[in-house]
């Protein structure tokens, strides 16, 4: 068992901020990585709304001068994943990888959310051949091909955007009658001669063979049910916390977000957590850097007092 003082699960802005304040404290923070380093907003193209960028940036050039930043301060970053956890004896906690095990005074839990799936037939069989959840990932595959996204928000616009460098035309079907996604991007999207919208209107299946050849879709207002050629299927319709593993021992809300105080403290002595697992509202990154922030000073206090 491998002891370590703060241990942090997640590498997206606020789990590589917590890990640079933690390692300026001398605290020789671990991060296990997970699924993506540097979370959803690795995979961005684009990045127009950060602090201190007043040009367009990557999403990835963000997170490679976050890593840097961390490992200079002694963050170690581990490429692993999180089997479990066990807060039920209180700090050290144990966590559980699949290369190590860990007894850990300090908790930082920046898991973040994944994007939510609609459950509609065809959807999981063509997961991957023609339905995709990023539109930056996979975009390059349709070059000169119809693709429809679904969503109204900023993801949905930001990412439809995107596919118009590629594909030959972007439907964007939402199922209200506007959308929600900021002026700006909605002033661009509706001024992109390839992107259309189809309003008041849900997918209700994905159609195809190998491959997705269309969708089949229902007005809500009228109830017309018909069908759309698209060689591609993008969903941005929000997203649902990573939080499986923490049931049971960590508070949380209806929706599986933590619940946190103004310090971002958990419900358990020891435990803190930051960006997207707590925060169902902002979901932005500047923001999780703040909470990324504000979750590493409270646990370098925390094990202050809990050390004296």
């Amino acid at each position: 068992m491998k002891k370590v003082k703060v241990l942090i699960i997640g590498s997206g802005p606020a789990g590589l901020t917590a890990a640079m304040y933690t390692g300026r404290a001398m605290l020789e923070p671990v991060v296990i990585v997970g699924d993506q380093l540097g979370g959803q907003i690795a995979m961005s193209s684009e990045v127009e709304n950060y602090p201190g960028f007043d040009e367009v940036v990557s999403g990835q050039v963000l997170i490679d001068h976050m890593v840097k930043q961390a490992e200079k301060f002694g963050a170690q970053l581990v490429y692993d994943h999180v089997k479990s956890v066990d807060t039920s004896n209180g700090t050290p906690f144990t966590v559980e990888t699949y290369k190590e095990t860990y007894e850990v005074d300090v908790l930082i839990v920046t898991v973040g959310a994944s994007p939510r799936k609609l459950g509609i037939p065809g959807e999981e069989k063509f997961w991957g051949r023609g339905v995709s959840t990023c539109g930056t990932c996979d975009g390059f595959f349709y070059r000169d091909r119809p693709v429809v996204v679904i969503g109204g928000g900023d993801s949905a616009l930001e990412e439809g955007l995107f596919l118009t460098k590629f594909a030959s035309t972007v439907t964007v079907v939402h199922r209200r009658d506007s959308l929600r996604a900021g002026p700006v991007l909605q002033k661009r999207a509706f001024a992109n001669e390839k992107i259309s919208f189809v309003w008041d209107t849900v997918a209700e299946e994905v159609l195809g063979d190998e491959e997705v050849t269309g969708v089949r879709l229902k007005n809500k207002k009228s109830g017309e049910v018909s069908e759309m050629d698209t060689d591609g299927f993008f969903l941005f319709i929000g997203h649902i916390p990573n939080s499986e593993i923490f049931e049971g021992q960590i508070e949380m809300d209806e929706e599986g977000y933590f619940i946190t105080d103004s310090l971002m403290r958990t419900n358990v002595e020891g435990v803190f957590a930051a960006g997207e697992i707590q925060d169902s509202v902002y979901r932005q990154v500047a923001t999780s850097v703040g909470q990324g922030t504000a979750a590493a000073m409270s646990a370098e206090r925390w094990l202050a007092e809990h050390e004296a």
